[in-house]
C-alpha cells in the first residue's frame, strides 16, 4: 500500500477493497483442514485489518458541504471558498475529507470517462515544522514531479501550478493544517504559500486540523483571510444517541465470528460509547481488535472483558475509563 499522499497511492485508495471471505457456518468451518482453516482465518483477519469506512453524519455533511463549494468556485476567478474540517483526534476528520476526495474523484471520472490525464484530486499534509519549501515539495511528491536539491521554490511551485492546472485538478486536499503556526517566520510562510497556491490553482482547497478554531490559524492579518474565505465544519465525539448504536450495529456486521451473537454489540453501545468517550477512532480500534484477538485464541465472540483488554489511545482512555468503570459497577 502506498502513503495517500501520492498519486499512485491516492488511486489504489480510491480502488473497493477485496471482498470480504464468505461466511462459513459452524460445521464447514470445523470440517477445514489445517491449511485451509489458516488460509480462511487470515483471509477474516486481512478483512478486519481494513478500516470500515462508515457514512456518519459528519462524513455525509462535509461531503455535501464540498461538493457545493465545488460548485460554486466553477467559474470564480479569485478568491474561491474552502472548507475546514476541525475538531479533537480520533474524531474522523481525515475520514471526511477523503471521503469528499474519493466522491469528487469518482465522479470526475464518470464525467470524463478515458482520460486517465486527469487528476481531479491532490491529496497533502503538513509535515511537522514545516518551511514552504517543504509543503511545495509535498504537492510535488504527491503529482510524481522530481525535487532536487537545487530546485529553487519558484521552480517548484510553477511545476505545481502547471501540472495541476493541465490536469484538471479541482479539489486540493490539505491534512495535519495544526502543523502550521503563524507565530513563526516558517508557519507563516507555509499559510503564505498555501494562500499563493489556493489563488494560482483552479481548485477549491479543504483544509483539516486538529482544534483549528482554537490555534491562531484564524487570527490576526493571516488568520482573517483564512476566516473570511473558509466555512468551518467542527467534528466532535459522538453522543449515545441512535446514531452512534446505528455505528455499532454497522461494525457488528463485518465481524465474521462464528460463535457472536448477532446484536450482542448493540447492546452494549452504552457502554462502549462511556468506553471510547464517544470516538468513532476508538470505537473502530476496540471492536476490530477485539475481533482479530477472538480469531487468534479460538473464542470467536466479542465480550465486554474482550473489548476492555484492548488498549486504545491515551485521549480516549483519559476521558473514557473513568465512565467505564461507572457504567461496570
Amino acid at each position: 500500500m502506498r502513503h495517500l499522499s501520492t498519486l499512485e497511492g491516492w488511486r489504489q485508495a480510491l480502488d473497493s477493497p477485496p471482498s470480504p471471505p464468505t461466511p462459513l457456518a459452524v460445521g464447514e468451518y470445523r470440517a477445514l483442514g489445517h491449511a485451509e482453516r489458516e488460509d480462511y482465518d487470515e483471509a477474516r483477519l486481512d478483512h478486519l485489518a481494513r478500516l470500515q469506512v462508515v457514512a456518519t453524519s459528519i462524513v455525509r455533511h462535509t461531503v455535501t458541504c464540498g461538493r457545493r463549494l465545488v460548485l460554486l468556485n466553477r467559474h470564480a476567478i479569485s478568491a474561491r471558498r474552502g472548507l475546514i474540517v476541525s475538531g479533537p483526534a480520533g474524531t474522523g476528520k481525515t475520514i471526511a475529507i477523503t471521503q469528499l476526495g474519493r466522491s469528487h474523484e469518482l465522479l470526475d471520472r464518470a464525467r470524463h470517462p478515458g482520460q486517465a490525464n486527469r487528476i481531479p484530486v491532490v491529496y497533502v499534509t503538513v509535515p511537522p515544522a514545516a518551511t514552504a519549501r517543504m509543503i511545495a515539495a509535498e504537492f510535488a511528491r504527491f503529482l510524481g514531479l522530481p525535487v532536487r536539491g537545487r530546485s529553487n521554490m519558484t521552480d517548484i511551485i510553477e511545476a505545481v501550478v502547471g501540472v495541476c492546472t493541465d490536469t484538471r485538478t479541482g479539489l486540493v486536499l490539505v491534512d495535519e493544517l495544526h502543523n502550521i503556526s503563524l507565530t513563526t517566520r516558517h508557519g507563516a510562510e507555509v499559510a503564505d504559500t498555501l494562500k499563493y497556491f489556493s489563488e494560482r490553482i483552479p481548485a477549491t482547497f479543504i483544509y483539516a486540523g486538529i482544534d483549528i478554531e482554537h490555534s491562531n490559524l484564524l487570527s490576526g492579518t493571516r488568520g482573517a483571510q483564512i476566516a473570511g474565505r473558509f466555512t468551518l465544519i467542527p467534528t466532535r465525539p459522538f453522543p449515545c444517541n441512535d446514531e452512534w448504536k446505528g455505528l455499532v450495529a454497522t461494525m457488528e456486521e463485518t465481524l465474521l465470528l462464528h460463535d457472536h451473537q448477532p446484536g450482542t454489540l448493540p447492546g452494549l453501545a452504552q457502554f462502549l460509547h462511556a468506553h471510547t468517550g464517544g470516538m468513532i477512532g476508538a470505537l473502530s480500534h476496540a471492536v476490530r481488535g477485539a475481533a482479530i484477538d477472538a480469531i487468534l485464541t479460538g473464542n470467536e465472540k466479542i465480550t465486554k472483558n474482550s473489548i476492555l483488554a484492548i488498549p486504545l489511545d491515551h485521549t480516549a482512555q483519559t476521558t473514557g475509563r473513568p465512565k467505564t468503570r461507572t457504567a461496570t459497577k
